[in-house]
């Protein structure tokens, strides 16, 4: 009990020294996250979270400028000065997201979904507040207190876990931007959002039609409408009404921007049949590389400036083994887009396969500084195998072996295959038992991901130290598959009873694996 309540305690001490007023709402809350973490989350995992949607767009370079600059207006007006950046993610499905310390960005898909600068005005303007208000902090606190009882102990040990948390894993920035906020948060982002658009010379009405779509758009349950911007800023009736009641106490009139909103997008709106094509081959690349190549190149004839179709021509390249193709495909690619990690990543591969392992490793380095990806790593090891460098291969296998992916358990596998060759003992368990003559019984176990041939055991008696003196080598004939165990026969004889089995101990000392 006295433990139970010094922790009780240390939280409601933690808790209400951690309160805080919000700089959006005034509210005294909690804070957990402080202010220079939630620059650092920001910052650090920014670049990241777009990598891995597709990275920025590139191809109309006056609407990246546009964007940022109606951003940049709703900022100046917001509630909580903060380091604001705004990006155009090139990706197909309408979304938008906050990260904390005020990083956004607006998907390519939800911008040609728009109808005027004021809608697009209402989008930022939501997002500002999801990170002036600390909305995404929040998730992260959230985290932290549903350890409750333990987080308290481990800071009580003086070893805290909110700077872990704050500074946060790989898949922090993934995770903050697929997070569903709340209806509290989702209803202050609009009523604010709306607020800042008024300031900054917007009709903020604008946001009341913006939701009435989006609450159609919901109702008809298209998919890329489900896993984009609806899955983490669900639309509702409610959020509608309660913006009509926002817009009524704000009042109308203000700019409505169709007209530059129409010329600004005109480009995008134009090409989107280009980006038809490219999500419609990536979805055909593994099954029919052949036609992911022809929408490749019907997607470039449309728009020969993105990056993106350049990489999918030469990803159908790749498939189908023409590797110079490839490489001149990825180079273009690259050209238009320097600052996207996929097509270094396969220039790498189709590098190494060319025999070009300087110009390989140059490539997945780069692609890493950009996005780390178990399959650089993977293929870094595998150069680094192949050409003697034990070492190095073995570091990168490690870091791509914790990933669950594809190519995570090919690091594993290869990992298992390098140790098994110099410790195989480390990885084949032995057990000893005897049968009902008192000969010595050895079982061995097969944990690892890889089947292995004909191990070989040394058995025996063992000293002091833990070493097996006296011992003599079994070679077990057949193969042991993952998963599965072998018993044979030591040959040591005269066991009375189970006590003696201490006095030996076995060891596997060689093995070949299977292929």
């Amino acid at each position: 009990m006295k433990i139970a309540a010094l922790l009780t305690l240390f939280l409601l001490t933690l808790l209400l020294g951690a309160c805080a007023t919000n700089p959006v709402t005034g509210k005294s809350e909690l804070a957990l996250v402080p202010e220079s973490s939630e620059l650092d989350i920001g910052s650090n995992q920014y670049l990241p979270s777009r990598q891995l949607q597709g990275g920025d767009y590139t191809a109309d370079p006056e609407l990246t400028r546009y964007v940022s600059q109606v951003g940049a207006e709703l900022a100046k007006v917001s509630d909580r000065k903060l380091p604001y950046e705004f990006a155009i993610v090139n990706d197909s499905s309408p979304n938008a997201w906050a990260l904390p310390g005020g990083k956004i960005a607006i998907n390519r898909g939800l911008l040609v979904e728009l109808n005027s600068e004021a809608e697009l005005a209402a989008v930022l303007g939501h997002e500002i507040v999801h990170a002036a208000a600390r909305h995404s902090a929040q998730g992260i606190e959230r985290g932290v207190l549903l350890q409750g009882a333990l987080t308290a102990v481990g800071l009580a040990a003086g070893e805290s876990g909110y700077a872990d948390i704050a500074m946060g894993a790989a898949s922090l920035g993934g995770n903050l931007i697929n997070q569903r906020y709340s209806r509290e948060a989702e209803l202050e982002s609009d009523q604010f959002g709306m607020l800042y658009m008024q300031r900054a010379g917007y009709d903020p009405s604008a946001a009341i039609g913006l939701q009435e779509t989006f609450v159609r758009l919901f109702g008809s349950k298209e998919p890329n409408w489900l896993s984009g911007l609806f899955a983490s800023h669900p639309p509702s009736p409610e959020r509608v009404e309660k913006n009509r009641q926002t817009a009524a106490r704000l009042g109308r009139g203000g700019k409505l921007g169709r007209e530059i909103y129409r010329r600004m997008i005109a480009h995008l709106r134009q090409t989107k049949p280009a980006y038809d094509a490219y999500d419609e081959g990536v979805k055909l690349l593994d099954r029919q590389p052949g036609q992911a190549s022809r929408l490749a190149d019907k997607a470039i004839s449309i728009e020969p400036r993105e990056a993106l179709f350049h990489a999918l021509r030469g990803d159908a390249y790749q498939q189908q083994n023409n590797l110079q193709q490839a490489r001149r495909a990825y180079d273009k690619a690259i050209s238009l887009n320097p600052e996207f990690f996929l097509p270094y990543l396969q220039r790498g591969v189709v590098r190494s396969a060319l025999g070009d392992d300087s110009g390989a490793r140059s490539d997945l380095q780069r692609s890493l500084q950009l996005l780390p990806t178990a399959d650089a790593h993977y293929h870094l090891g595998r150069l680094a195998q192949e050409n003697g460098d034990r070492r190095t291969a073995v570091t990168h296998y490690q870091v791509a072996a914790r990933s669950q992916s594809k190519a995570g358990k090919a690091a594993s596998r290869e990992l298992a295959t390098m140790q098994l060759s110099t410790t195989p003992g480390a990885h084949l368990d032995t057990r000893l038992g005897m049968d009902r003559s008192g000969n010595l019984l050895v079982q061995i176990s097969n944990n690892t991901g890889i089947g292995v041939r004909n191990p070989v055991v040394l058995v025996g008696r063992r000293d002091a130290a833990g070493n097996i003196y006296r011992g003599r080598e079994h070679k077990v004939e057949g193969v042991l598959m993952p998963g599965r165990s072998i018993l044979f026969n030591s040959g040591i004889r005269g066991l009375s009873n189970r006590a003696q089995l201490s006095e030996y101990d076995a060891r596997v000392v060689r093995v070949d694996t299977v292929e």
